[in-house]
């Protein structure tokens, strides 16, 4: 382990990225501040006391000596599928551990083909340490543990207010036009986006949701083995409206322009009130079956910017106490199903 257990937090004067920052302070964490944005680092260390850094991920050198000093890296400065490429690279140079709170399939992807790498330079790289994708991948690994036979497996979730961040919400613009993505017979499959509209029943609410590419298509394969997957999002009935007018307008979408236009707009929203995201929760509901039989299990979480700050600097601290498994690994695989369970404001129902 490396000499002060030093964490990076890089893009931490993002929404997400100072609530971790948040925790970090209260669990007395020894932190550094980075991103590339030298004036929102700056104001952020005056009021959180922590040093910074300014490096912009692709300055290979000035990464490298950013990390160099510590055990781990959380990483927060999305869209990951434009850095995390850079800021593994680096975490492999300099021995650091890897984490992040990407909810890309991509990036889950691209982190599993880092394995051999990262177990021949003694790191851990757990993609998928906030919300994306704690909840639901202990829930599917918990399902898996109920039957073990399972073939399909559907996990779906639903807030109740909270908003969200730019970083998420820049990530869904990038996605544009693209559809969704399931796992079929052990293969990523792309499908239309409306596709698979259906009323999802999550305990206290049903609400008609929508199959969205969420990480888990990528995670839960590898945390539990099985080959048909698909996760979906509660949503209103003015989005399922809009989702259902996606077949005729899909090559609009698609267009840079118009990214472009959404991404600006974007920069001038803030994340969610304190308020709202405090009182806010999130449900989730997994089931798996097979030919002969059918499970469920229901998951009840706080908020998921909420739950990030909690599970990362949890995470964090399991690494930083030598808790760790090197190559590529899951939440669950990582520290197993229950992991959900360490956070306040928590349960889980088996039906």
């Amino acid at each position: 382990m490396k000499k002060g257990n030093q964490v990076v937090i890089y893009g931490s004067y993002g929404y997400t990225g100072s609530l971790i920052v948040e925790r970090c302070k209260e669990q007395q964490l020894n932190i550094i501040l980075a991103g590339r944005n030298e004036d929102k680092l700056k104001a952020q260390s005056k009021t959180s006391g922590y040093p910074y850094q300014t490096v912009e991920i692709k300055e290979t050198e000035k990464l490298v000596n950013l990390l160099n000093p510590a055990t781990l890296v959380i990483h927060c400065g999305g869209p990951f599928m434009f850095t995390s490429r850079h800021m593994i690279e680096a975490c492999l140079k300099t021995g650091t551990h890897y984490t992040d709170i990407t909810g890309e399939i991509g990036v889950f992807e691209l982190l599993a083909s880092y394995d051999l790498r990262a177990k021949e330079a003694g790191i851990m790289m757990l993609p998928g340490a906030g919300f994306d994708v704690v909840p639901s991948d202990c829930l599917a690994a918990h399902l898996k543990k109920r039957l073990p036979e399972a073939t399909h497996l559907e996990l779906a979730f639903a807030t109740s207010g909270g908003g969200s961040s730019r970083g998420t919400s820049k990530t869904a613009i990038h996605g544009l036009g693209e559809g969704s993505l399931v796992r079929y017979q052990g293969k990523i499959t792309k499908v239309p986006l409306h596709h698979g509209l259906k009323e999802i029943d999550f305990g206290k609410f049903k609400t008609i949701s929508a199959r969205i590419p969420w990480g888990d298509v990528s995670t839960a394969y590898y945390s539990t083995g099985i080959s048909n997957i698909e996760v979906y999002m509660g949503i209103n009935k003015k989005i399922a409206r809009m989702i259902r007018l996606t077949r005729f307008f899909n090559w609009l979408l698609k267009q840079g322009w118009l990214k472009k236009f959404l991404l600006k707009k974007i920069d001038k929203t803030t994340g969610p009130q304190e308020d709202k995201r405090k009182t806010a929760k999130s449900y989730l509901v997994g089931s798996a079956w097979n030919d002969n039989q059918k499970i469920q299990t229901q998951l009840l979480t706080p908020n998921g910017y909420t739950l990030t700050a909690l599970s990362s600097v949890s995470i964090a601290n399991k690494i930083l106490g030598g808790n760790f498994k090197t190559g590529f690994q899951t939440p669950s695989l990582a520290y197993g199903s229950d992991l959900i369970l360490e956070f306040e404001g928590v349960e889980r129902i088996d039906l």
